[in-house]
Formats: structure tokens, sequence, C-alpha cells
């Protein structure tokens, strides 16, 4: 990033040249991301919807990337940008790790990608905002961990769980009334779930499970083993017994009562 800063600038995501247009440009914008910690890690989720004003421009994009072996990054926003912003993210680690020959610390690359957020400021202005959720398996503190950002690159640390995009109100009302601290590795991928199917009923910008089509939340654990994704048949598996308990509770589980 600083190396293209110094000699080719307009390459970067944030210092592109927009078209003359007429009002706010009209561009692919994904919605919804959640994550929540369990004693042995972190999950980090999100659904497959993209949306351009009132229609849906994509209903399987992936917004859930690793960023290394160790965390992994969650977009919400102008895709287009934020897909590149990533790809420049994954990069930045892996130099990082050539030229030091160690792996850059969690909180040194929350606060790298927080940087590159606020180059992205000239943009986000004109409505072509980026606000990820960075989550990753801190090795020194032995625990998962959860960062988000506004759009000027502000990070602050979330505890527990976490939800950014247009849904993540309704996500975050539903992963309160679940989160237990015990929460085993199965409970906490089933809770994601619930939470996204949550934002998706209140929320036309998020895309549920979408059974006919094949067409799940894309979940990823992130552990001291490292990053997974969950395969498409577990991510159905998850989805489906989630989508069967709703037909018994269509507003989804209830919150235990002391």
């Amino acid at each position: 990033m600083d190396f293209l800063s110094e000699h080719q600038p307009e390459l970067l995501p944030g210092k592109r040249q927009l078209p003359p247009t007429q009002g706010v440009l009209e561009a692919p914008h994904g919605t919804t991301i959640v994550a929540v910690t369990f004693p042995g890690g972190v999950v980090l989720a999100g659904d497959r919807r993209a949306t351009m004003g009132n229609v849906i421009a994509q209903r399987d994009i992936e917004k859930v990337f690793p960023a290394d072996e160790y965390s992994a990054v969650g977009i919400a926003g102008t895709a287009g940008l934020a897909v590149e912003m990533v790809k420049l993210f994954q990069l930045e680690l892996e130099h990082f790790e050539k030229v030091e020959g160690a792996q850059l610390s969690l909180e040194g690359k929350a606060n790298r990608l927080s940087t590159m957020i606020r180059s992205n400021l000239g943009m986000a202005m004109q409505g072509l905002a980026v606000v990820p959720l960075f989550a990753g398996y801190d090795l020194d503190r032995e625990r998962g961990r959860i960062f988000s950002y506004d759009v000027t690159g502000g990070r602050s640390e979330e505890h527990n769980f976490a939800a950014t995009g247009s849904g993540s109100v309704f996500a975050r009302g539903a992963m309160k009334k679940l989160f237990r601290d015990d929460l085993t590795e199965e409970q906490a991928t089933t809770l994601v779930v619930q939470a996204l199917y949550d934002a998706a009923d209140d929320d036309s910008a998020t895309g549920g499970p979408d059974v006919a089509r094949r067409i799940y939340p894309i979940i990823t654990v992130i552990t001291e083993d490292g990053f997974r994704r969950l395969t498409e048949d577990e991510a159905s598996g998850l989805s489906r017994s989630v989508l069967q308990k709703r037909l018994e509770e269509p507003d989804g589980p209830k919150a235990a009562l002391l």
C-alpha cells in the first residue's frame, strides 16, 4: 500500500477517479456480517445478498474472506471496493510475514486495516463506503477477538459478539438474547445462522438461507488450529436445521428467563 501510494496512487481503491454522475453513484452493496466468540475461538459469517438500490444485484456474493491463517474479514458496504481492499490487505499481511519472518500480531493487523479504511474516506463521502468486520484468534492471548470499524477508520474491539451492515441492528438483537459465555463451536455457528435469519426477516437487503437455490450463509471458524470455512454441506445442514425449527417457532428461539 505504501509502495502504491508513492508510485501509482491512482491504483489504490480509495484514490480512483469516479465518472461524472448526477446524484449518488449506484453500485452493488454487501450487507450483514456477524461474529461471535466462544471459548475456543471466534465465528465470522455473512449472508450472500448484494443490493443496488431496491434491486437484488447478486444472490450469492461472497463477503467473508481469510486475511491470513488466523484471521478473517467480513465486508459490508460497496462490494467492488471492499473486495479490492481485502485483496490488498491479504497481500500486505503476506508481504510482512515474508520480510519479517513472523506474523503481524492480531492487534497490528486490526490497526493496519484501520489505516486502509481511512484511505477510502474520499470515496465514503461520495456514498461508496466500506465498513468491514475483522475477527481472528489471538495466539498471545489464546482467545478469539472481534474488531469493528466506522467509515473514517475508527476501530473498536467488540466483546462477545458484533454485527455490521444494514441488518446489523436485528442480527445484534438476536445474538444478544442467545449469547452465552460457554458456547460450543457448534452452538456458536448455529447462533450466527439464527442472527442472519432474523436480520433477513426484517431487513430486505439481507438474504436468508435460500434452500431452492442452495445458497447458504458463508460461515468461518477461527481457532488455534487456524482458519476454516464450513463446507457447503455443513452450512446447508445448519441452515436447514434452523429453518426446520422456525416452522415451529417463526420468531426464533427465546432467551431463557431467570
